[in-house]
């Protein structure tokens, strides 16, 4: 697991400068304290910063072939690396490491860009191709790896991370104003766009290839939900073997490794299946919080590492921890994203790296298997329209009617989904008030800003996923949704910023690509059954799981935010939200806000709302403010 760099300029008499390498790598030397390299070779460099995990001794990147026509920078795991390295020697390769990084060097040369399809695991990296005057970037499958890139008029710069590229002084990344509707819509920025102007993500599944500055993405990679028929006994032994299969790869580590615990299925599921995996003893991390009113997690998780006998640490925070963390949170994450749970993330893992370097958990299973209430909200959904048929629109207007009366049993807020396409279900549980769509937002933007939105338009980085689905059915449409966007540019983001932080390499064995492609393909009733959400898993992973931890109501993790906002951290949140610096800004109308701060204190049912007003403050002082001097100066909304 490492951090990488790197610049092309298009012109072969331009030339990258190794101190420019340096001072981009010096920004995410978190992500690679154990060693740092770099190649510069005319128009093209590399810089490296490195966690050593595997061949801790002869590990060093940028790494080449044998006549140093190809180079490559590599963040990642290469779980097959092993099998792919005796295929390649066959082939004739011949090898000078036992890294998985020189695999990629050698699948490179042996299949060009279509090298990916080869490989299992979790990657970011760029090749170099001397010969053809080549550069080639590659992403994991479901982005659990991230890579940024910015695409000049005389170069392409990329980067692990956002920091890296803004440490390039040719690199003029203004702000999109857009993205802040976008941000407060989602909670987190879908697709490929970030707030920055001119900085992108390569979207997951994607290589990108320049030749001749002419710039090439290409999709390798996609989810297919064809179903494909087989009894439940049968697909119940597949997957138990793929589980199997993708936990044992997940575990090939020269150093040891931990386990996160949430107190749920998933978690102590993995840890489970990698019992009797390795010689070293296990070791498993929880986080609890200092508040009252909240399921803690802490007694499931502890139940799960007695199960399985993993030496077990713990660790509390308060809500002056969380709020002191904010600053720090936001310039790891370096997108806005509504995710207080990283916070507990960081925690956790900063608590693991007093014991391990890798870190296991069981992120993933529910995208794959369908184990969230809105997946067998909507099943329960379909099948009232196809009972009521023609009477939808006036069931609809009846049930929406008695908003007020339903709401404990929040059949009101369902009652318009009886009549409307996919795409308004899909917006309906992902996106907030502020949506430029719902008449909320007009008490909330100023009117410059409302003005402004309307000019640029809004972003649509959701509509190439629902042209895509459109084969698939419901459910299964929620899940390749949920998969493309949320789970990659959110939870996947959350888990990999959090923890690299922290200098420690997270991995997500329930994502392995196999796995997802065997899920995808099962019938909807696999998945969600009757009000049971991940059938399958559940059936295959309760084998494993005390039946207390399988037995209790999904949570989530919660982290009490929500009542902090209204008690510990109120003054902080007013102050920060509220104060002139954020007022100028000229995004919003401070009259809307003091109503919605209004409003959650009453009845505490903005925590998200603010949560992101307050996160998107933090941003501008963090990447404006302090960091953006040469290229990221702040103006009005009028200015742009």
């Amino acid at each position: 697991m490492c951090g990488i760099c790197g610049k092309l300029y298009f012109d072969p008499a331009a030339s990258v400068s190794r101190g420019l390498l340096e001072s981009m790598a010096d920004t995410i030397a978190h992500r690679g304290p154990d060693d740092e390299g770099y190649y510069a070779s005319g128009q093209v460099g590399f810089g490296f910063r490195r966690l050593s995990i595997i061949d801790l001794n002869s590990g060093h990147q940028p790494l080449s072939n044998e006549d140093d026509s190809v180079w490559v920078v590599f963040n990642g795991e290469i779980y097959n690396y092993l099998e792919l390295r005796q295929e390649l020697q066959l082939k004739g390769h011949r090898f000078k490491t036992k890294t998985d990084t020189e695999v990629i060097v050698h699948l490179y040369e042996e299949y060009g860009a279509s090298c990916v399809d080869k490989m299992r695991g979790m990657f970011a990296f760029a090749v170099w191709d001397a010969r053809e005057k080549v550069l080639l970037l590659a992403r994991d499958r479901v982005g659990i790896k991230p890579l940024y890139y910015s695409l000049r008029k005389n170069a392409l710069v990329f980067a692990s991370e956002i920091k890296a590229l803004l440490a390039d002084p040719e690199v003029e990344a203004g702000i999109r104003p857009e993205m802040i509707d976008e941000f407060l819509t989602f909670y987190y920025m879908p697709g490929s766009e970030t707030m920055f102007r001119g900085i992108q993500k390569l979207d997951a599944g994607c290589v990108l290839t320049v030749k001749h500055g002419a710039v090439k993405i290409q999709r390798y990679w996609d989810l297919d939900f064809t179903t494909r028929q087989r009894p439940l006994k049968d697909a119940m032994a597949e997957l138990e073997g793929l589980l199997d299969e993708s936990v044992r790869l997940h575990m090939i580590s020269d150093v040891p490794v931990g386990f996160l615990l949430s107190g749920g299925v998933d978690s102590t599921a993995v840890l489970g299946l990698a019992t009797g995996k390795t010689s070293q003893r296990l070791s498993s991390y929880t986080l609890g919080f200092d508040a009252e009113g909240i399921t803690d997690e802490r007694p499931y998780a502890r139940l799960a590492a007695r199960t399985y006998g993993s030496e077990h640490h713990e660790l509390t925070i308060s809500s002056r921890q969380f709020q002191e963390f904010l600053p720090k949170y936001v310039w790891h994450m370096e997108e806005p994203v509504c995710e207080p749970p990283a916070i507990a993330l960081y925690f956790v893992s900063r608590l693991a790296k007093d014991y391990v370097k890798v870190l296991l958990s069981g992120e993933g299973g529910d995208e794959a298997f369908g184990g969230y209430q809105n997946y067998r909200s909507l099943v329960w959904l379909e099948r009232l329209k196809q009972v009521l048929g023609p009477l939808n629109p006036m069931v609809s207007r009846g049930l929406s009617g008695l908003n007020g009366v339903l709401k404990s049993a929040k059949i009101s807020r369902f009652a318009p989904l009886l009549t409307v396409p996919f795409d308004s279900y899909y917006y309906s549980r992902t996106s907030s008030p502020f949506c430029v769509f719902k008449s909320r937002a007009d008490a909330l933007y100023s009117s410059d800003f409302r003005q402004s939105l309307k000019a640029n338009g809004p972003p649509d980085a959701l509509q190439q996923y629902f042209e895509s689905s459109a084969k698939f059915d419901r459910v299964n449409r929620m899940l390749y949704m949920d998969t493309k966007t949320w789970l990659t540019d959110d939870l996947l983001l959350k888990a990999d910023k959090m923890t690299m932080a922290n200098s420690i390499e997270l991995r997500v064995p329930l994502l392995d690509h196999k796995l997802l492609e065997f899920a995808a393909s099962l019938p909807g009733n696999y998945k969600v059954r009757g009000f049971t959400t991940k059938y399958i898993a559940k059936k295959v992973l309760g084998r494993m799981v005390p039946k207390e931890i399988l037995q209790r109501r999904k949570t989530g993790f919660p982290v009490p935010y929500a009542s902090w906002l209204k008690t510990d951290l109120k003054d902080w949140l007013v102050d920060l939200v509220l104060s002139p610096e954020a007022v100028s800004r000229g995004y919003f109308d401070k009259k809307g806000i003091e109503v919605l701060l209004s409003e959650h204190q009453s009845s505490g049912r903005h925590s998200k709302e603010l949560f992101s007003l307050a996160v998107l403050e933090l941003w501008h002082r963090e990447f404006l403010k302090k960091r953006g001097a040469h290229s990221t100066q702040e103006a009005p909304v009028g200015a742009f």
